[in-house]
């Protein structure tokens, strides 16, 4: 080769690494108003010891399955596991549930928040940790017509115990059918808090049997954020848009039984005490080995590229909440349009019970994402606000994820030389595991900012990512 034509092509290979660099700059540059610092609202504080029993033993749904019935029709199903380390009756229960005593004294087994908040990576589980294999792929309320026919036998329609279960399967049956997502592991916890408050009165949250508001028919996904990174936001949710009271915010899902405000108001000073446990936890550590002097080197990489969005994680953490305009990060904005598209929804919880008192709450939506603190982020695929991506390599590089791909639902689902989920990348969807980033929603688009790093510079900022 000419010595010309060989500086023409280190020339063009050059360029093509700097513009990638330059057009990731130059979208920031040309957007000085996609990067906002979110504002803090006042917290109020609690019992973190009270707040741990609560979150394990209490009712924070306080009507469910006669106990009896439970254990004798679906026994206790933990498979001799415990992961919660509870004591008592809930020893013998599935983490996902809780007995608990209702109002007339009946025991009852109700869901807990850990059917969405508890989970499992590289075949430990971890408290706090979104659950990957969640199953909302078909109808929950399918059920409801033979359980509540078993219950009528059993006890009949008078009892205390059908009393007990009655505000559980009633809104299961209208919920069921509205969640059904096309993928395990994909939840709908948007649409949840929508059809819940278009059932309930907006003075006195007392059930509606008609909403009095539309329910869409569009359900999106959302991968679980782990729990242990509340204690760093100064709002919540993946778009930032819920401002005040913590403890008010995610006291939300016991809309699904509560009678009315006195109850409300009950729950509500029990989660002030959640909150205070929440923000205890902690991620886990990484498993494996880390090489040191490569993640010496992809910190100086993370340092250049992420931690103006994602913050500091040198000694205390220091993260900035910055909400990232869709037009800059450019992932699916699914959960953006949903907000807007059901304006209803958000002037029904600004005008309702969770918007006045003390711990005032609110929904101000917003047109982008709030760029998640990365502790713990190892642990927490899959990726993005829909988990759209298996892996932190697909993360850093978008050329590396899958447009189709198949997790694992064995326990031990780690990949550690990719970082996420084990999978399979497929040509087609023909089952709930499979994950279609074509579908409407689960879009795995945006985020390009790592795609400019060299294929040595992208493997020493993975490394680093374990020590986070």
């Amino acid at each position: 080769m000419k010595k010309t034509h060989f500086l023409l092509l280190l020339a063009s290979i050059l360029f093509m690494f700097s513009s990638c660099e330059k057009e990731v700059m130059t979208d920031i540059e040309n957007c000085p108003n996609c990067i906002t610092e979110m504002a803090k609202s006042p917290q109020r504080s609690g019992n973190v010891s009270k707040g741990k029993e609560y979150m394990l033993y209490g009712d924070i749904v306080d009507s469910g399955i006669p106990e009896e019935l439970f254990r004798a029709t679906l026994g206790t199903f933990n498979h001799g596991l415990n992961e919660l380390q509870r004591t008592g009756p809930n020893q013998t229960i599935n983490y996902q549930y809780t007995q608990v005593l209702n109002s007339e004294k009946i025991s009852i087994v109700a869901p807990n928040c850990f059917q969405c908040h508890g989970g499992y990576v590289d075949g430990k589980f971890v408290l706090g940790l979104g659950n990957t294999f969640a199953d909302f792929t078909e109808d929950q309320g399918a059920f409801a017509p033979l359980l509540d026919g078993l219950i009528t036998a059993t006890y009949g329609k008078n009892s205390a115990q059908y009393r007990a279960f009655e505000p559980f399967i009633r809104s299961v049956k209208v919920v069921g059918p509205n969640l059904i997502t096309k993928t395990i592991g994909s939840n709908s916890a948007d649409k949840l808090a929508l059809i819940l408050a278009a059932h309930r009165n907006i003075e006195t949250l007392e059930w509606l049997e008609k909403p009095s508001f539309s329910i869409p028919n569009d359900v999106h996904p959302l991968d679980v954020p782990p729990l242990w990174n509340v204690k760093y936001k100064k709002t919540l949710y993946y778009n930032g848009l819920g401002v005040g009271d913590f403890a008010r915010q995610i006291m939300a899902a016991s809309l699904l039984t509560m009678k009315d405000t006195t109850r409300a108001k009950i729950v509500d000073q029990n989660f002030i005490d959640v909150i205070a446990y929440i923000n205890t936890l902690e991620p886990p550590k990484y498993t494996k080995s880390i090489d040191q002097n490569l993640a010496n080197k992809g910190k100086v990489i993370f340092e250049k590229t992420c931690q103006r969005c994602h913050g500091n994680y040198e000694g205390s953490v220091t993260y900035n909440n910055l909400l990232v305009d869709q037009k800059l990060v450019k992932t699916d904005r699914s959960i953006i349009d949903f907000y807007k598209q059901n304006p209803e929804f958000v002037k029904w919880y600004n005008a309702s019970w969770f918007s006045k008192g003390q711990g005032i709450a609110k929904l101000q939506p917003t047109e982008g994402y709030v760029a998640p603190p990365l502790s713990g982020i190892w642990a927490s695929a899959p990726y993005f606000h829909n988990g759209s991506v298996p892996t932190l390599d697909g993360v850093i590089d978008s050329e590396k994820r899958p447009a189709i791909w198949q997790k694992t639902l064995s326990l031990s689902n780690y990949d550690h030389v990719k970082m996420g989920l084990i999978h399979t990348v497929k040509t087609k969807k023909d089952n709930k595991e499979t994950y279609d980033t074509n579908l409407p929603g689960y879009s795995n688009v945006g985020h390009y900012f790592g795609d400019h790093l060299s294929s040595g510079e992208k493997k020493q900022l993975l490394e680093y990512l374990k020590t986070l």
